[in-house]
This record gives C-alpha cells, structure tokens and sequence, in this order.
C-alpha cells in the first residue's frame, strides 16, 4: 500500500551535518590527490551541457535546481519506498517555491520534454510526475562528478560514479540525497558564498571556472582551464555578457577573485578557496556513500 503522507519540506538553514561524514570528508580532503581530483571536477563543471539547448541557464540556479531535485526524490520515493504519490501538489509543498511558481516551472519542464505528466492508475484523478532521464542526468551532473572526484582519489578502477550514467540508478542516488537533508539540513548553507553563487543563473559553474583556473595555474597536469572572459563565459553557460560580468564585479567589490585581461584569473581569496574545498569535500563523501548504499541495496534484492 502507498504512502500518503508527503515528503518534508527541504530546510533552508545551516546544520551540523553527521559525524561520520565529516570525518570521511576530513579524510579525502587530507589526501595528496584531492585538489587534483578536484581540478577535475571543476573542468567537468564547466563543460558544456550534452543537451542542445542552454540547459545549464535552466537548471543551474539554487531554486530551479532544487524543484527537479525533489521531482526526482518524490518519484524515486513513490516507485522505491512506498512514499506518496510523486503530483505537482506533492511537489509545491516540499519544493522551496510559491505554488504557481512550480507550477509553471513544471509546465515548462513538460513542454520541453524534461518531465512527463500522466494520470495515476490507482486514481485517474490525480497526475504523476515523472522525470526524463535527461533530467536526472543534469541534475545529478555535479553529484556523478564529485564520485568520480573520489574515484580519482582513490585509484578505484571501475570507478563508482561508471555505474551512474544509468539514470535509475543517478535518480535512486538524488532521491537518497534528499532524504538525507530533509533528515540532516542542507550541505549548502554552511557555505554562504558557494550559495551565494549557486543562488544566480550559472553562478555556480562560474565559480567552479575560477576555482578550475586557479588549479590549472597551481598544479602539474591539472586540466586547461576556460576562459575567464565575460563573453566567452557567457556563451558557455548560456547567459549574457552583461550578467556574467555583474558576478565578476561582484566578486572582485567583496575581495573573493579577480580576472585580468585576457580570461585569466589574477587574484583569488585564500577563504574562498578553502571555502569551496570544505564544500566540495563534504559533497563527496555524501554522494559517495549514498552510491555505496545504493549499490549494497541492490546486491542485497534477491
């Protein structure tokens, strides 16, 4: 029997996270191959979208990221756990967003063939969401490439994050992600820059440019990195010249970083770095053990 009862609201405030995932960041983020992982990272960030069109201006935003990322909890809670029935009224209530907000961003997802709008068979009055693997697949984009980070890190060949470019296995992994914070609080919010950034449109794969600029600059054999200029940011992300250049501004008004002529990086603040480690660090021992359990769970069916 299903579940009626619907997902809890994501929080919108710091928590101290648990122990043993502090304590597994702690370890990957002391290990001599974390920032070359990490360079790694931030280059597959900042890659342009395998989608046509500018899916990183849709969906790289803190608030349009978390409606997709709960559309893919509710209905991997719906098919795995027995939880209630994954509808758009299911979703406004946990989404971080005002109802017709949803709604219409829903609509748009449909329309574009990111999500698909059925009737229930249990009561035809009421219409599931069901997301597109390609959906999953851009969603979950930064947590298959924090896997993949620990992978590096580790030397583990097959890696794990191999495995998530199955998008029922991706979605599985998202949906264990958003349990995990509506339980603990978010692993964003302890880092207010990083959120600062992930809250405007491709802030966030702005910034993991910088912090892959500063690596390419810092480390041996660390990846190329893009152009920090505003134009040729904004025609990888999608976005105008003019709103790219307003982040960069931005940052240089509050001392985070600095771009010099030519797109190269001239200054970047020590605690943002450190900043954007300890993030990075705690995401990938959070995606890491979720793909571990995932993987125990399904050996474990018989």
């Amino acid at each position: 029997m299903r579940s009626t009862a619907p997902a809890a609201a994501i929080p919108t405030t710091a928590a101290a996270p648990p122990g043993d995932l502090v304590a597994a960041a702690a370890r990957l983020r002391g290990h001599p191959g974390f920032r070359p992982a990490l360079a790694g990272y931030c280059r597959g960030m900042t890659d342009a979208a395998p989608i046509a069109w500018p899916a990183q201006k849709l969906f790289d935003q803190y608030r349009r990221y978390l409606v997709c990322y709960m559309l893919i909890h509710n209905w991997h809670a719906w098919t795995r756990a027995g939880g209630a029935a994954p509808t758009l009224a299911a979703l406004q209530a946990v989404a971080g967003a005002s109802a017709r907000q949803v709604a219409e961003f829903v609509a748009m997802l449909s329309a574009r063939g990111f999500v698909a709008v059925a009737p229930d068979p249990a009561d035809r009055r009421a219409k599931l969401l069901t997301p597109a693997p390609a959906l999953v697949a851009e969603i979950g984009r930064s947590a298959r490439l924090f896997v993949g980070a620990v992978d590096a890190v580790l030397g583990r060949r097959p890696g794990r994050a191999d495995g998530l470019a199955d998008a029922d296995r991706l979605g599985a992994v998202l949906q264990g992600s958003a349990a995990f914070v509506q339980a603990h609080g978010t692993l964003i919010h302890p880092f207010p820059r990083v959120l600062r950034f992930a809250a405007r449109d491709c802030g966030y794969p702005l910034l993991c440019a910088v912090i892959g600029a500063h690596y390419a600059a810092a480390l041996p054999d660390a990846a190329r990195p893009v152009p920090l200029g505003s134009r040729a940011l904004a025609e990888r992300f999608g976005v105008s010249p003019a709103h790219v250049a307003s982040l960069l501004a931005e940052a240089r008004r509050q001392g985070w970083f600095s771009t010099a002529p030519a797109g190269r990086l001239a200054a970047l603040a020590p605690d943002l770095l450190d900043e954007f480690e300890h993030w990075a660090s705690w995401q990938m021992a959070h995606y890491d053990a979720l793909v571990e359990e995932t993987e125990g769970a399904e050996e474990a069916k018989p």
